[in-house]
């Protein structure tokens, strides 16, 4: 099975968590981790969530139809393979 990462910031509003969760129930993925914070300062929404696709689905096809999902929140997103290693550069002085 594969996994993914996806990460979204959003203006802060209910729905959000359920319309996600609901997505990724349809396209036959199980999610592992969520985590989220909204910002009460900023009025701003983040989350992370870790999942599978239980139907082996490519990261494109799952992605493919979020942007309906998304366009009511104005979300910002990312999905990421979990498998795909991360270019990281660590700077100390």
């Amino acid at each position: 099975m594969k996994s993914y990462v996806l990460t979204v910031s959003c203006k802060s509003t209910r729905g959000i968590v359920a319309a996600i969760s609901s997505y990724l129930a349809e396209k036959g993925c199980n999610i592992i981790d969520s985590s989220q914070f909204d910002d009460l300062d900023t009025g701003r929404f983040f989350m992370r969530v870790s999942f599978i696709s239980e139907e082996g689905l490519s990261g494109s096809a799952i992605s493919a139809d979020f942007a309906a999902v998304a366009a009511p929140f104005e979300m910002e997103y990312e999905f990421h393979d979990s498998e795909s290693r991360m270019k990281v550069l660590l700077m100390v002085s």
